[in-house]
């Protein structure tokens, strides 16, 4: 085992970077949404800095328990069962917001269990392939276990429904497998199955056909299924080199939905303009490149898979929200990571990144 080190200091300071500019966005971004539903232009603010200060004690936490405590049958068993519960719970009893079940109210606080369920099925995933890597072309051995885990909580996710979150759990699940060895022959079995079940679940929601559509031609229904899109694009677009100023922006007085959760990215561009929104997007590549490297130097094959999703877990969400700003895939409904408003991804993200920094202390050059 390699002796512990420092924490990687490039990794922790890019979180700490994005988490300080969720608190100031968060505001510029919400202060009169909060006024007009509230009367509290702060109301958004306080709930933000709460979490972020929660979330921070978390990632200092996690910092300080070894990650190999995590692989600990006990600590796999009661994420997972108890995440598969919650996505349960929440499908029976959770209050219908947009059309949706994805959250609980505990105390006026809105949980989200998808969130956590993602972090179970890594842990569990790294857990099953760091002792069965040595036949992990065995698809009952190896990957069965797996893939009856990552489809169920797939599939609980899915009927929420949150197709986004599904298909994010099911590619970081699918890397982390082909990443432990799997020939790449199964990649065309794959693709058979995957391509129907895809088309099936597109086709059988009308809402996430109009959102291929407007994605395609948002100009068709610029008042309807295009007008995410297209206020997204105004935003980006008046941004200019460096931006409108901070509280300054137009497009999140009401003409962009949700401007401080989904689309906040595009009200960071509108105001700081492309310097700002090229600050945060190199933050998410510093921690994909810290976080690969953690899972490159890790000393064992748990904490380099468990490196591996966590880090894939939080970049590839960051890149699949900006690039719904830029009008580059579809509207998913996914926050972005460490800077959306939001209690639950807040603190999932910070407890990955603290998990994250724990696995970098134990970095080994022979790894």
């Amino acid at each position: 085992m390699a002796r512990k080190l420092k924490s990687d200091k490039l990794l922790f300071l890019s979180t700490f970077l994005l988490v300080c500019s969720s608190v100031v966005m968060v505001y510029s971004a919400s202060a009169v949404l909060a006024m007009d539903r509230y009367q509290q232009p702060y109301y958004f603010l306080f709930k933000q800095v709460t979490w972020v200060v929660l979330g921070l004690c978390l990632l200092l936490m996690a910092m300080r328990v070894d990650y190999r405590y995590l692989k600990q049958p006990a600590v796999i068993w009661t994420a997972l069962g108890g995440s598969v519960l919650a996505l349960i719970a929440v499908l029976l009893i959770g209050p219908e917001i947009n059309g949706t079940r994805r959250w609980f109210a505990i105390g006026g606080v809105g949980v989200q269990p998808s969130e956590l369920a993602k972090v179970a099925v890594i842990l569990f995933t790294a857990a099953v392939l760091e002792h069965r890597m040595d036949r992990i072309d065995e698809v009952s051995h190896s990957l069965l276990p797996v893939a009856v885990v990552a489809g169920g909580v797939g599939t609980l996710i899915v009927l929420e429904p949150d197709f986004g979150t599904a298909m994010t759990v099911l590619i970081i699940v699918g890397t982390m497998v082909f990443t432990a060895g799997l020939s790449y022959r199964y990649l065309f079995g794959l693709a058979l199955t995957i391509g129907p079940l895809l088309y099936i679940v597109l086709a059988r929601a009308p809402y996430r056909r109009q959102r291929l559509l407007a994605f395609l031609d948002p100009w068709s229904d610029p008042l309807g299924s295009g007008f995410q899109i297209i206020q997204s694009l105004i935003a980006v677009g008046t941004g200019g080199i460096f931006g409108q100023g901070l509280m300054a922006g137009v497009q999140k007085l009401f003409f962009l939905p949700e401007p401080h959760t989904d689309f906040i990215y595009a009200v960071i561009a509108e105001e700081t303009g492309l310097v700002g929104a090229t600050l945060i997007l190199l933050c998410f590549l510093v921690i994909t490149w810290r976080g690969l490297r953690v899972a490159v130097l890790a000393p064992d094959r748990f904490g380099s898979l468990l490196a591996l999703g966590l880090t894939m877990m939080v970049s590839m969400q960051a890149f699949l929200n900006i690039s719904v700003v830029l009008s580059l895939m579809p509207t998913k409904g996914l926050p972005l990571p460490l800077v959306s408003a939001g209690g639950s991804s807040m603190l999932v993200s910070l407890l990955c990144m603290g998990v994250l920094l724990n696995i970098s202390q134990y970095a080994s050059a022979e790894a």
